[in-house]
């Protein structure tokens, strides 16, 4: 050894005493813990204690395997934090000792040696360790397995780590000879060796690395010889490369399709379950490809009865998910069941939209959420979201493969099997749902008896379908269905099982909105359950059961506003809310299902409204100082949740929409404004949006507050009119627009700052409807205002701006844009001249304008005709299709 190591016995020791701590972790040693990472800090003062780690990891071959792991592991951690810090002579002995190790007799230190090289590559090494990769590639020659396997090894969590790099220049390319390498190694004699090479190469179909694509036919060559591979490791990366070849290459796939559409079949059947899943990744990414229905057609056969089959629980899912318990709800949660809560910032929408997301975001939550504490992706989930996307690819043809299969399914006596059938009804539900309206009225009532069964699992996937039915439910008389569906549902928010309380809580969601007010008969009833769950729930269903009150709100809105409603919900809330600290996250769903409720019950909620807003008040000024102190000092002090900024800025934009002009003497009695204009200007995207929603409620509920600030926010918002951060962007014109109706003149000085930026949003490709829409809007609303200022633009805008606005239904905000737009007709006529036929769909889009907005529509129709002639009318009418034509004619007489 080239270092005397004269401390070696001394520092042995202590690393000893630290591999014996680290077992004890797990239990009740947290102090022991403690002081060796102590001892460990301080022995990291030293640059010669790494060249000790390497050598008991590398050399010290007297030492059980684990400790000798365990250095290697301490190693690589001290690598990660100082690598930067290592004397060149520490660092270059490490490297060696890492190659010249590779193939240690030990898989597990040949492994621990791999995840140390990768580590160091990670570090900018790759760069500067130019012989790392050609000695790697050569030491795949070697006769000796251990050190083909340990440098493959090696190498494989390179390319995991660093494609992106091996296929860039700043290497000089190495993939050019690293890829005809691996493929080379396909035919290996070792399945292990056989994996890696096939595990490396797939690291770079995703990126289209120029090195495989050159080497394409080959690479699939060599991945069908190996079809029939007896290594359950080899046939899951050759399905996993298959899968991944069918969305960049599908062009050299598409000629071998049949063969590989039937060994798909046979995987998806596979012995082993990892190999089966990775193979149902084929089904899902073909419903994707525009070939799927032509190339699946004659093979839904066979395909369909492969996925219902998957779609059963596994004997260990059974097992996991605790399947033989039926009651457990006295059993408190264990705090790692419980996944950590993002808060979704408020996007503002104009009314007649269904609150969807930005971009339709807004998705249906998927057919994992029947078994959701099952974390893991598995077969039973693939089959499920692959049934899924089919049935949305084949529609109705779907049915005759499935039908004949769901009716033993669903009423067969082994309660598994029953339950895939019920879960197999719910996965068809969106694409077959015109086909399978004719079964409905007998399905609908067999889910509802499953809502009773006596086995958990069928409970909780019962309620899950019937919740992707619950569209149809609510369009049938309200007795037929939605009564019963509703009484039971209710029962199971109280069921003994936590699973079940769960699925019954997120089905009810479902069904409220959808069913909105047709609930209002049954409110008290509905409230009667959900405020005793509340003394029934532990701590992860309560989450739920929040958003099931929230969603509540939303969908009955002011029929909620009575005084016996607000009695039996507001005390368990309002209790919850004096129960949770400041810092707790808890509050994030329990400020959302408020913001919801304070909406909802208007003037009912001023009772409440004080505490409530001076708690939002404090949680943003708290997380406001909190984010100074850390950018002032990084090291004392730690960065902020700004979620809970974010969750009390929202509720706040709450309280401001449901109190109207009562929210006035809160607003001055604090300093939310000087709050505000710090929120707009936040790095955090989401802390924007939810600050732009608030200004344009505070804008609305009480202007006279929001005026003295105008001057420092426009500049603000005109900044903020990017179409980078689409929901910001959307708030933020959404703002603008507000305070242009409350401003009125006055806003003449602010046009300049933020005309340009909407009239290049309205006109940008693929922008999302929402902001198109609120865009449009709100460029309506300034030219209403200052008309002199806007209409000169008119001709930049009129078309996008027409067809964004005619398909939405009449409100106000409609009403201020048009008689914007036509004040501007007005001032700029020849703005509109080239696309008036545009402006003629628009108006033609109005069901029932107020008397002197048609007064307007009319002057300018009959202007322009007048204007252009009789003849000429007649010409440029004939343009139009025969609706509009006849519309005009009746609604305006031309």
């Amino acid at each position: 050894l080239k270092y005397e190591f004269k401390p070696f016995i001394w520092v042995y020791f202590q690393l000893f005493c630290f591999h014996k701590n680290m077992k004890c972790e797990k239990y009740d040693n947290n102090n022991k813990c403690f002081l060796s990472s102590k001892k460990l800090e301080q022995l990291n003062q030293f640059p010669d204690f790494n060249n000790y780690l390497i050598f008991v990891l590398t050399s010290l071959k007297s030492e059980d395997e684990p400790t000798r792991s365990l250095s290697g592991l301490i190693l690589k951690n001290n690598v990660k934090a100082h690598y930067q810090n290592f004397p060149p002579a520490v660092a270059d002995f490490i490297k060696r000792e890492c190659l010249n190790n590779i193939g240690d007799p030990s898989p597990l230190i040949r492994a621990t040696i791999g995840i140390l090289i990768t580590t160091i590559a990670s570090k900018g090494e790759l760069q500067t360790w130019p012989e790392l990769l050609p000695q790697l590639c050569n030491l795949l020659n070697s006769e000796d397995y251990n050190t083909c396997e340990g440098s493959f090894g090696a190498l494989q969590k390179i390319c995991e780590d660093s494609s992106e790099l091996l296929d860039s220049d700043a290497l000089n390319r190495p993939l050019n000879i690293m890829i005809p390498k691996f493929l080379q190694f396909f035919k290996h004699c070792s399945p292990k060796i056989r994996s890696h090479a096939i595990a490396c190469v797939n690291q770079f179909i995703i990126g289209r690395a120029q090195a495989l694509m050159d080497n394409i036919d080959t690479f699939i060559e060599s991945l069908f010889a190996l079809a029939g591979d007896e290594d359950c490791e080899v046939r899951k990366n050759v399905c996993r490369a298959l899968v991944m070849l069918l969305e960049v290459r599908i062009d050299r796939l598409i000629p071998h399709m049949h063969s590989i559409i039937q060994y798909m079949l046979q995987r998806t059947q596979d012995a082993d379950e990892n190999v089966a899943l990775e193979a149902c990744e084929f089904w899902l990414t073909l419903a994707e490809q525009p070939i799927c229905k032509e190339a699946l057609s004659g093979h839904l056969v066979q395909l369909i009865p492969i996925l219902v089959n998957g779609m059963k629980y596994s004997e260990i899912d059974i097992i996991l998910l605790k399947g033989d318990v039926e009651e457990d709800d006295n059993v408190p949660d264990s705090e790692q069941d419980i996944k950590p809560r993002f808060h979704k910032s408020r996007t503002v929408t104009l009314q007649h939209e269904g609150g969807e997301g930005e971009e339709g975001e807004d998705i249906d939550d998927d057919e994992d959420d029947d078994d959701d504490t099952l974390s893991d992706w598995n077969l039973r989930k693939c089959s499920a979201a692959a049934l899924d996307v089919l049935a949305n690819v084949f529609r109705d043809d779907l049915l005759p493969h499935l039908l004949p299969l769901l009716k033993g399914l669903l009423f067969h006596p082994d309660w598994v099997i029953k339950e895939s059938g019920i879960l197999v009804l719910g996965a068809i539900a969106e694409g077959c749902m015109q086909g399978m309206v004719q079964y409905l009225p007998e399905l609908i009532p067999h889910l509802i008896q499953c809502l009773c069964d006596k086995k958990a699992l069928v409970r909780s996937i019962a309620c899950w379908t019937l919740s992707r039915y619950a569209h149809w439910v609510v369009s049938q008389p309200p007795d037929a269905h939605l009564k019963p569906l509703m009484t039971e549902l209710l029962k199971r928010i109280l069921d003994g099982n936590k699973r079940v309380q769960e699925a019954a809580c997120s089905a009810f969601a479902t069904l409220e909105e959808e069913a909105c007010t047709e609930l209002v008969p049954y409110l008290s009833f509905i409230l009667d359950t959900l405020v005793f769950a509340f003394g029934k729930y532990q701590h992860k269903n309560l989450l739920i059961l929040y958003d099931a009150i929230g969603t509540l709100a939303d969908s009955v809105g002011h029929h909620l506003n009575q005084p016996e409603y607000i009695q039996k919900l507001m005390p368990p809330l309002i209790q919850k809310w004096n129960e949770l600290k400041d810092e707790d996250k808890d509050l994030f769903p329990l400020l959302e299902c408020l913001s919801s409720v304070a909406t909802a019950l208007q003037s009912g909620f001023l009772p409440y409204c004080e505490p409530v807003y001076q708690r939002c008040v404090t949680l943003v000024q708290k997380t406001l100082a909190q984010a100074m102190m850390y950018s002032q000092q990084p090291d004392q002090y730690e960065a902020p949740d700004k979620d809970f900024m974010i969750v009390a800025l929202d509720l706040l934009s709450g309280l401001a929409e449901g109190l109207g002009g009562h929210v006035d003497q809160l607003v001055a009695r604090s300093n939310i404004m000087t709050l505000l204009f710090q929120c707009m200007q936040d790095t955090m995207p989401e802390v924007r949006q939810s600050s732009f929603a608030l200004l344009g409620d505070l804008t609305k509920a009480c202007f006279p507050h929001v005026k003295p600030c105008i001057a420092e926010f426009m500049p603000i918002l005109g900044t903020n009119l990017n179409p980078e951060f689409i929901s910001v962007c959307n708030n933020a014109t959404w703002a603008i627009g507000e305070i242009c109706m409350q401003m009125g003149v006055e806003m003449q000085p602010y046009v300049a700052l933020v005309l340009p930026h909407l009239v290049e949003i309205i006109n940008r490709p693929n922008t999302p409807k929402t902001l198109l829409e609120n865009t449009a809007i709100t460029i309506g609303r300034l030219g209403y205002v200052c008309p002199q200022e806007v209409a000169p633009m008119l001709q930049q805008f009129i078309r996008p701006w027409c067809t964004s606005l005619r398909n939405i239904r009449d409100n106000e905000e409609k009403d201020s844009a048009f008689r914007g737009i036509c004040v501007m007709i007005g001032v700029n006529p020849g703005g509109v001249v080239q696309d008036f036929i545009f402006f003629c769909d628009a108006v033609a889009s109005w069901v029932s304008p107020k008397d002197d907005l048609r007064d307007m529509f009319y002057k300018i129709l009959h202007g322009f005709k007048d204007q252009v002639g009789e003849e000429n009318w007649q010409q440029f009418s004939e343009q139009f299709p025969p609706i509009l034509k006849e519309r005009l004619s009746a609604c305006y007489g031309v």
